[in-house]
């Protein structure tokens, strides 16, 4: 079910827009989400044959109130403390759900970190580094895409950091 981007692409979400207007190679991989499964990323995982340790989940938190994006496996989840000192915050909470959808233009479970209406700081848990591809939204639930870690990290000016645990 992946497929290669085109050069020219048409349509597209705003994340996949952002990746051929860049000329960075990617991978689009489209599955059937099930709305009653409990995780988003597990789901896609598992829809995509892929491990859990490569496919990442965009969360939204804010860092002594700015919003700020963190991206990490979905196999663990975000360290807030961690998250906070790798943005010279003290202190983060997770976002309002509502605010997160309205900020990046993305619905829940369907956030990427590329694309997003309003760029937001952004922070790449360090994991991703180990893999020449990983795997995140592409900005639709049962959409993700594959590129690898140092193009992610490049175009969403982040910074690579250990935000995740296990």
């Amino acid at each position: 079910m992946a497929k290669k981007a085109k050069k020219q692409q048409s349509g597209g979400t705003p994340a996949t827009v952002a990746l051929t207007a860049a000329g960075v190679p990617y991978t689009v991989h489209a599955y059937e989400h099930d709305p009653a499964h409990p995780s988003y990323g597990e789901e896609a995982a598992e829809a995509m044959g892929v491990s859990p340790e490569r496919v990442f989940k965009t969360l939204v938190a804010e860092v002594d109130g700015r919003l700020t994006v963190a991206v990490v496996p979905v196999s663990g989840s975000l360290d807030l403390k961690a998250l906070a000192s790798a943005v010279g915050g003290k202190r983060a909470v997770m976002a309002d759900p509502a605010l997160a959808e309205r900020t990046t233009g993305y619905v829940r479970g369907g956030i990427s970190p590329l694309g997003q209406r309003k760029r937001l700081p952004t922070v790449v848990d360090a994991s991703a580094a180990a893999h020449a591809t990983i795997c995140v939204s592409a900005g639709r639930r049962g959409l993700e895409v594959e590129l690898a870690p140092a193009d992610l990290v490049r175009l969403t000016d982040a910074v690579l950091a250990p935000v995740g645990r296990a």
